[in-house]
């Protein structure tokens, strides 16, 4: 068996004549264009003439990226987890594929005696992923979420452990069902880096404050990574998935991500006092098309890190200078968002109520001209005020989005999602008290007529 990284999430496993591709996101332009690769990836469909399946974990874009699978031949399988909606699939199905829904923890043969198992991350249980993603109790009800799931894909003789960005706490008990059904782990592809706009996106911050965040954000999922590796002990680990560079206007963005480069993840595995035992379980670095055959453990080519000088220069004269997707279009008139926004309440009205989810925190989106729409998360409903009136509240979240990104975001998952603009770091915020509140961002994607 022989595994090929791409880029990001995104590898080519190779076994017994069958080839397997999973989470495609090999051209620039993910998150309404403000994500990007570096090294740039070269993309040539004829690569791909030969694929027999394709794995998508989940929904976010740089694990189902529209942008690349219309450029990937049609006929070829598309795998997912049967989630409990129809969600993905219907995304997928919209790009001419034929998509195969597999079971919960079904070990399911593909061709020529490889096999893929796809389990949950949260393990079908919704109530424990309410606890990471802001559901509530009415959750229990429903399936899977479309949140993430891990796979197994195994030739009868090596197995290859998929996590991609699940979180390892949401993932513990499926950890356990994979070692249940597998006697060893020969490599785990670990993601060792989170998305998200803390803190890049939070301007008040002291620069000390966003400093210590960026850090202390590295090394939190650097601790995620190490901790799948003690759980699973595999043979071999390859850090991979997250990586992404900000374009257009947002690159001004990317050193304050809290991502690290590849070299920082393997010096920080291999660190004295590491609780990974290096004698059990390998580091594998990989820069983008180099494989591992796990056959010997060979990797062919020795990992370069990243020259971070010809990076910062690529991003400045390169990155920088791309539209972002929405700057194409006419910005709003006020009139268009002051209609659209009751409506969006409405709707995230409704979905606060099914939640029984009551916070005192005040949420206003900035709708351009100091002007803000105010909106209550108990009951109290919408009206619009100065955006500075956000000042004299105790608690309060204040939003700032392009204003044709904001109209889209108002428009609805048709035309964008809340939670993809938050990952793509297209949101600035601003909040009192400087905490996470989980629910309000949760509810946020209900903020659409």
């Amino acid at each position: 068996m022989e595994v090929r990284l791409l880029k990001s999430a995104s590898v080519l496993i190779a076994a017994r004549g069958v080839k397997l591709l999973c989470d495609p996101w090999l051209v620039d332009g993910e998150y309404f264009g403000s994500w990007a690769h570096y090294p740039p990836y070269d993309f040539d469909v004829a690569d791909f003439a030969d694929l027999d399946f394709i794995y998508i974990s989940h929904i976010h874009p740089d694990h189902f990226s529209r942008k690349t699978l219309s450029l990937l031949p049609r006929h070829v399988p598309v795998l997912i987890h049967a989630y409990a909606t129809p969600f993905l699939r219907t995304n997928i199905e919209s790009l001419g594929f034929r998509v195969h829904e597999l079971p919960h923890r079904r070990r399911t043969h593909l061709k020529n005696g490889v096999h893929i198992n796809i389990l949950a991350a949260d393990n079908c249980d919704p109530a424990l992923c309410g606890r990471f993603f802001g559901c509530a109790q009415v959750e229990k009800t429903f399936g899977s979420t479309q949140i993430d799931s891990l796979a197994v894909i195994d030739d009868g003789r090596y197995v290859v452990l998929n996590v991609n960005d699940c979180p390892f706490e949401l993932a513990r008990a499926s950890l356990a069902l994979v070692g249940e059904q597998y006697a060893a782990i020969d490599l785990l592809l670990t993601g060792y880096a989170g998305a998200g706009p803390w803190p890049q996106c939070f301007p008040q911050l002291p620069r000390d404050e966003r400093d210590r965040a960026a850090a202390a954000k590295k090394r939190q999922f650097l601790e995620q990574a190490e901790a799948f590796v003690n759980t699973t002990k595999p043979k071999h680990y390859l850090p991979f998935a997250g990586t992404y560079t900000l374009a257009g206007k947002l690159a001004r963005l990317n050193a304050h991500r809290g991502v690290p480069e590849l070299d920082e993840a393997r010096d920080f595995f291999r660190r004295a006092g590491s609780p990974i035992d290096p004698g059990r379980s390998r580091c594998v670095a990989l820069a983008a098309g180099a494989r591992l055959d796990l056959a010997g453990g060979d990797c062919g080519e020795q990992y370069v890190p990243v020259d971070r000088a010809a990076k910062a220069r690529y991003i400045d004269e390169v990155l920088a200078a791309r539209p972002l997707d929405y700057e194409a279009c006419r910005p709003p008139d006020m009139a268009e968002l002051k209609a659209l926004a009751p409506q969006a309440y409405q709707r995230l009205e409704r979905r606060r109520r099914q939640l029984g989810f009551h916070s005192p925190t005040k949420v206003y989106i900035s709708l351009g001209d100091a002007l803000a729409a105010r909106l209550s998360l108990a009951g109290e409903g919408i009206d619009f005020v100065a955006e500075e009136s956000a000042e004299e509240e105790e608690r309060f979240v204040l939003f700032r989005a392009d204003p044709r990104l904001l109209l889209w975001l108002l428009k609805g998952p048709r035309f964008a999602h809340w939670n993809n603009a938050e990952i793509g770091s297209h949101l600035e915020l601003e909040r009192r008290p400087n905490t996470f509140e989980r629910g309000l961002y949760h509810l946020m994607c209900w903020f659409h007529e």
